[in-house]
């Protein structure tokens, strides 16, 4: 086992320490100075004994370390450090958190001064980039006063953990109420349809331009008048998140995976689909499909999507379109709103997923939705000077250009597309599921 001492020389010490040597060295030629350094001595021995009575007798330190239940990934979360001096002096205080290993920081130290009996809290902020398990190590205070020849370490908080979720801040950013009225103007509109709809909601008299298959023939003799059932937009409508895990959402942006940003995305929509009165549901597929969750409008809904985002990773397989044709054929049997997550970076690989992807949209409402490679957008806009920067500049275009091929190449067959920026991800998914509502297109 280890052993660290509470105890610390400062260098502040070490240094006084050297002056006196070089004073003694120096007295050889000018003898005076030996008494002078003798004197220096005597003093720095009492501010040092002075040092340690004040820290280390009677008082004591009291400290915390305040973290949330969860954070957020990709989003900043803060951390809380509550400090209070139970000291009668000024006290100088360096702060050293271990913490997670996962934000790869080797030189985290935060120096503050409180005065005496008094509190103060600090704060700190990490932003993690994966999901799952980050642990705290120990929480070291170093403690020095006025003299600063001495320390006096504490330690507090060993061993906390905090799970890291999808990016549940997200929700309160694009709660459905606090949006720009212009992203959600699809949303704002309330679109009644008469006929063709599952949900009846009355029976009234005929008026010119009513569809005359909605007559109602027993009503109609009772009031002896040209009687119809209405109908309204039917509610609660199942909407489903396809994320594709495979190896090409590994791709990363800014740090975060497209995988992530698919994640943070599902779970924005999925809130926002409730609020609207429908049913949120979630798979994700690679070699197979896992993490189902049945599309309901129950008060546990979102916290059971959360969980089941919370540990979905890539596993570097090419994804089988034909096991998620399959699946969806088997398991969601009412016709539904497909946000399929995926990402296609050449037409051949469209083509390939091509016949599957027409299948599912014959029974269902299919928005396939895939990436810009913002990562190009530098070597587009860039002037070329020489042989291999024109090179490189046709080859980023010819690839940019495919992604407006394959959003042509879809909406042929019906089947609707948001080729967006990872970062614009989530409002564009947001206002497309508006867009289609209100238009009554599922």
């Amino acid at each position: 086992m280890k052993f660290l001492s509470p105890f610390y020389i400062q260098p502040r010490f070490f240094y006084a320490g050297i002056a006196i040597v070089l004073l003694f060295g120096l007295s050889y030629f000018v003898p005076l100075l030996f008494i002078v350094a003798q004197l220096c001595i005597l003093i720095l021995g009492a501010f040092f004994l002075l040092d340690v009575l004040i820290l280390f007798t009677g008082n004591q330190l009291e400290a915390e370390r305040i973290l949330p239940d969860k954070f957020s990934n990709g989003d900043t979360n803060q951390i809380d450090i509550h400090i209070k001096n139970t000291y009668g002096i000024h006290i100088y205080i360096d702060i050293i958190d271990e913490i997670p290993e996962q934000f790869q920081v080797r030189d985290f130290k935060i120096k503050v001064h409180i005065a005496p009996k008094q509190a103060k809290t600090v704060h700190y902020d990490l932003k993690p980039f994966e999901r799952g398990e980050y642990h705290f190590g120990t929480l070291n205070i170093y403690t020095t006063s006025v003299f600063g020849l001495v320390a006096k370490r504490y330690t507090f908080c060993k061993n906390a953990m905090v799970p890291t979720y999808p990016s549940f801040k997200q929700l309160r950013k694009f709660e459905l109420l606090n949006i720009n009225k212009n992203a959600l103007q699809y949303g704002l509109k309330k679109v009644r349809r008469l006929g063709h709809t599952m949900e009846f909601e009355q029976i009234k008299e005929y008026v010119l331009g009513d569809d005359l298959r909605t007559v109602n023939w027993k009503a109609t003799a009772k009031k002896n008048n040209l009687m119809v059932n209405q109908f309204q937009d039917e509610k609660s409508q199942p909407v489903y998140a396809l994320i594709d895990k495979g190896r090409m959402m590994k791709m990363p942006f800014e740090q975060l995976s497209l995988l992530d940003y698919a994640i943070n995305a599902t779970l924005v929509i999925s809130n926002v689909v409730l609020k609207k009165q429908d049913k949120a549901g979630m798979l994700t597929f690679s070699k197979k499909v896992e993490n189902r969750v049945v599309a309901e409008r129950r008060t546990s809904q979102m916290r059971l999507i959360l969980e089941n985002l919370y540990n979905v990773d890539t596993d570097f397989f090419e994804s089988d379109f034909g096991r998620l044709y399959a699946n969806i054929k088997q398991h969601i049997n009412h016709r539904s709103l497909l946000l399929l997550y995926t990402n296609f970076e050449t037409l051949d690989a469209l083509h390939r997923q091509l016949p599957y992807l027409k299948a599912i949209a014959k029974n269902h409402l299919l928005v396939v939705i895939f990436f810009k490679n913002t990562e190009l957008n530098t070597l587009i806009n860039e002037k070329a000077e020489t042989v291999q920067q024109v090179y490189d500049k046709v080859i980023a275009e010819k690839f940019a250009f495919e992604k407006r091929l394959i959003v042509n190449e879809l909406k042929k067959y019906g089947i609707y597309s948001i080729l967006t920026t990872p970062q614009a991800l989530t409002i564009d998914t947001i206002n497309k599921y508006l867009e289609i509502k209100a238009r009554g297109l599922f």
